[in-house]
């Protein structure tokens, strides 16, 4: 894969090798394990506006940065323009020079409120939604799908709409709605979308290694990769690109949990590093028991004598 910046507006990244903003995982603490191993920008979680708007503090907490991280862009959500270009303008997205509008996710209860994935129905309020954003003075990108279901396409037209309202980037997951986070990923829609448009178009969708990632881009035209999934069971991936030093996996755990740690509570970092964990050992020898005593870890501490006990 060739690496190379991107201009997002008046931003550039370090290279066009994303992490994606995945929901429950993409925290500061993990996002600094795939920035330190040469992903080029990364996401927060999905954020909700709305949540922005009525002062929520786990929403607040899902946007948790420090100096210390480089370029970040901050995923929001949500169906009502004028809430958005709040959002965009508020002081918990002070941090983030660029902001990303979700118009992919396809959980029903995003999608029955309008939001996320539903978006891509209803063109000229996603217009809106961007066009507002865009007012704030952030760098704007869009995160879609290639429509709702094989039948109902919409990746020229909604790109096209998109550019026009004044997204800077376009990631395009090449599958529909209806598909979830399976299946086959479309290439010649991600390739109609590049066509379309003069902006950066960034593909994603079933992303795993270098390979994948060269035979994406050579068929799609794309300006650049978003990993999503493949990061959760390895999110030191980026290496694999980039030729960024590894930790060995006991130490990259082990300073995740602490990291972790230093952000969020105790209660959490037990239970979000035990589901970190898991990920992180499948495949391995033993790995279901180990796995038994892992969800029966009550502590940060017990969690990280467990992991020295499995890489010992």
């Amino acid at each position: 894969m060739n690496l190379r910046p991107i201009k997002i507006g008046g931003v550039e990244t370090k290279n066009n090798l994303f992490l994606a903003p995945l929901a429950g995982y993409t925290n500061y603490p993990f996002r600094r394990i795939c920035e330190r191993s040469g992903a080029g920008l990364a996401f927060t979680e999905m954020v909700s506006a709305k949540g922005l708007k009525y002062g929520s503090e786990n929403t607040r907490a899902l946007l948790y940065t420090t100096g210390e991280e480089p370029l970040c862009a901050a995923q929001l959500f949500g169906s009502e323009p004028d809430v958005m270009r709040a959002a965009c303008e508020s002081e918990a997205l002070s941090p983030f020079p660029v902001v990303d509008v979700n118009m992919g996710c396809p959980v029903p209860k995003i999608y029955k409120n309008g939001e996320g994935s539903a978006l891509l129905e209803n063109p000229r309020l996603a217009e809106k939604i961007v066009s507002e954003c865009a007012k704030s003075g952030k760098a704007v990108t869009v995160k879609m799908r290639i429509g709702i279901s094989a039948d109902r396409l919409v990746t020229e037209d909604f790109a096209r709409r998109m550019e026009g309202a004044g997204a800077s980037l376009i990631t395009v997951h090449g599958r529909t709605r209806d598909k979830y986070y399976s299946g086959e990923v479309n290439f010649g829609e991600i390739a109609r979308a590049k066509r379309a448009v003069k902006i950066p178009v960034i593909a994603n969708g079933g992303v795993f290694s270098p390979e994948d990632a060269d035979r994406l881009l050579n068929e799609t035209g794309a300006d650049g990769v978003m990993i999503a999934r493949a990061a959760l069971s390895d999110p030191q991936i980026f290496a694999s690109f980039t030729g960024a030093p590894r930790e060995d996996k006991k130490t990259m755990i082990l300073r995740q949990i602490k990291e972790t740690g230093q952000v969020f509570d105790e209660r959490f970092t037990t239970v979000f590093m035990r589901k970190m964990t898991a990920f992180y050992i499948k495949g391995m020898r033993g790995a279901s028991a180990y796995k038994e005593r892992l969800f029966s870890c009550p502590s940060t501490k017990e969690l990280a004598a467990l992991v020295e006990e499995i890489f010992a």
